[in-house]
């Protein structure tokens, strides 16, 4: 009963829709209301007396109210009132009252009232949810580390590793943004009020949607700097420039224009539902562009990348060959968001389920890879983090030799000193003498 309870809680979010009401609370506070009637029927029937006689009494289970019977007694209800609401069925559960108390409900309320791959469902999108906030919690980790390290360490400040710095930061904050949009969508003590107001909500939704656009968009720069390295000689600091512009400004300007859409074609709710297309197009457009731009770049390189491997002075054999192609190709990928690829050109209803597991599941760890490809296995990071630490225990033991050379000679600068005194007093004796 909980399961469907929990399966029916994520369904509402997505088709109800109640004026100036937070959506995750309109299946809650239904369930609530249907929880206060039966409490105060059975309240009303205990008064009345009706509770002398053995059997069952009258209990709420979550879902469904259940009035007092006698035992050895079957009672038939309906489905729950929230349950046909969401999945349009009509049918009939049972309970039996026994001496051990209330029977389980039968047949199954999931195949009568509700969808009969409710708990498949259930288990899927757990198993999604947990993956997808292990993967970013990973990513936030691992990208504030490699971060903080592309930070501190002046050798490695470069065009390129400050792309690599403005990546991982976008990583970083779309991370920060799945987190908190969960938490307030899915939060109900700080969203189920009797206050309508839907700002902080719509708020997390339009901070939510420019950190995964600009995610995206940093991944193309990402694309266009390789690229470009390959084929020409250019000023990087002059064309830095331009890479903040699309990595930052790109996705100012769509956002801007996707809340103006909402505003005006679509101002339901806490603006997560897409029933126009206008809107999703805003945002998915220019998403779905940059993956096929980075997509042609990541074949044009694997191009350049073949030609340079053929190249006769390059040394080595056709295997070790292959292999720098395969190793290259497979550190691009994660870099360029190749696999988003895959599912892009489907549509909604294809593959719906695969689509979901892809781009939430294994699409949070991708901040994670980056992180470990380029900061922690690049040569040149592990370089100075090797010369840091060799600097660090050198320090350590320059630390614990000084005081012992100190001690020695103070000791002797003492004993020296004694000596010294002692001859000058024997001196004066024999002077007396």
């Amino acid at each position: 009963m909980k399961s469907l309870l929990l399966l029916t809680w994520c369904l509402w979010t997505c088709p109800l829709m109640v004026d100036g009401r937070h959506p995750t609370c309109n299946f809650l506070l239904e369930v609530e209301r249907d929880q206060a009637e039966c409490e105060k029927r059975l309240k009303e029937e205990a008064a009345a007396g009706q509770n002398k006689e053995p059997g069952c009494d009258g209990a709420w289970d979550n879902i469904a109210c259940w009035e007092r019977a006698e035992f050895g007694e079957i009672v038939t209800i309906p489905c729950p009132r929230v349950l046909k609401t969401i999945f349009g069925r009509n049918g009939n559960i049972s309970r039996n009252c026994t001496t051990a108390g209330w029977s389980e409900v039968f047949p199954n309320i999931s195949s009568v009232c509700g969808s009969d791959t409710s708990q498949d469902k259930l288990v899927f999108y757990v198993v999604v949810k947990t993956l997808y906030t292990l993967g970013h919690s990973l990513s936030l980790i691992a990208l504030t580390t490699g971060s903080a390290i592309l930070c501190l360490f002046r050798k490695l400040h470069c065009t390129r590793n400050y792309i690599h710095l403005n990546l991982f930061t976008s990583f970083i904050l779309r991370a920060v943004a799945v987190l908190v949009k969960d938490d307030i969508l899915f939060n109900r003590t700080t969203q189920c009020s009797s206050q309508p107001s839907l700002v902080g909500c719509k708020a997390s939704l339009v901070f939510f949607q420019y950190f995964i656009m600009a995610n995206f968009f940093w991944l193309l720069v990402e694309g266009l700097y390789l690229h470009t390295l390959l084929l020409v000689m250019f000023s990087e600091n002059r064309h830095f420039i331009v890479y903040m512009f699309i990595g930052w400004g790109i996705p100012t300007v769509f956002v801007s224009a996707w809340v103006m859409t909402r505003v005006f074609l679509e101002d339901t709710g806490c603006w997560e539902r897409n029933d126009n297309p206008v809107p999703n197009w805003v945002i998915n457009g220019p998403i779905g562009f940059s993956i096929m731009v980075n997509f042609i770049q990541f074949i044009s390189i694997i191009r350049i990348l073949v030609q340079k491997l053929r190249c006769p002075d390059v040394g080595g054999n056709d295997q070790s060959q292959y292999r720098r192609l395969a190793k290259s190709t497979l550190l691009l990928i994660p870099l360029f968001g190749i696999h988003y690829v895959v599912f892009v050109s489907l549509s909604e209803s294809i593959a719906e389920d695969y689509k979901i597991f892809f781009d939430l599941a294994l699409g949070s760890f991708q901040g994670l890879v980056v992180a470990i490809l380029y900061c922690f296995l690049n040569s040149e990071v592990q370089g100075e983090l090797k010369r840091k630490w060799r600097s660090i225990c050198l320090n350590c033991h320059l630390s614990r030799a000084h005081p012992c050379s100190n001690n020695f000679a103070s000791r002797n600068g003492s004993e020296f000193h004694r000596n010294t005194r002692a001859q000058s007093i024997l001196q004066s004796e024999t002077t007396v003498l």
